[in-house]
């Protein structure tokens, strides 16, 4: 076989092995970009609650609507849960949850889903109802 041939035909494996590995990056690639998101970032403990409401939801520093916002959660957010009580209506739910956050907030359970059962604060320890650095510095 003359050398011009045997140079021909290693072009050719070199391409073909070239496009091989093109095509299984580009595969890995897809599969990456395919990945759901929610494998990235993960839920916070549970229980947790998702924002429902298409324009998001206001914290409040109390469990009502007359109470300060504290802060907003926007839509398909997700925020751990301590407890619940019931005090004020919102669209016919009298439920509020209290989340777990730096400063504790309350946000109402009519526009939250949440991600299994959540305790009555009556029933939560008081230690968990503080915020983290508040139970730190709590005297008793």
């Amino acid at each position: 076989m003359p050398t011009t041939d045997l140079l021909m035909a290693r072009g050719k494996k070199l391409a073909a092995g070239a496009g091989a590995l093109t095509a299984a990056a580009a595969l890995g690639a897809t599969l990456l970009a395919a990945a759901p998101a929610h494998a990235t970032t993960p839920a916070p403990a549970k229980p947790f609650g998702v924002v429902i409401a298409k324009t998001g939801l206001s914290q409040r520093q109390y469990p009502s609507t007359d109470s300060s916002v504290r802060g907003h959660l926007h839509h398909r957010a997700q925020v751990g849960l301590v407890c619940k009580v019931r005090t004020q209506s919102v669209g016919g739910n009298t439920v509020w949850y209290l989340t777990r956050e730096e400063r504790a907030t309350w946000v109402s359970a009519r526009y939250v889903t949440s991600s299994g059962a959540v305790k009555y604060c009556k029933d939560v320890r008081r230690s968990r109802l503080l915020p983290p650095n508040a139970a730190k510095h709590a005297v008793g």
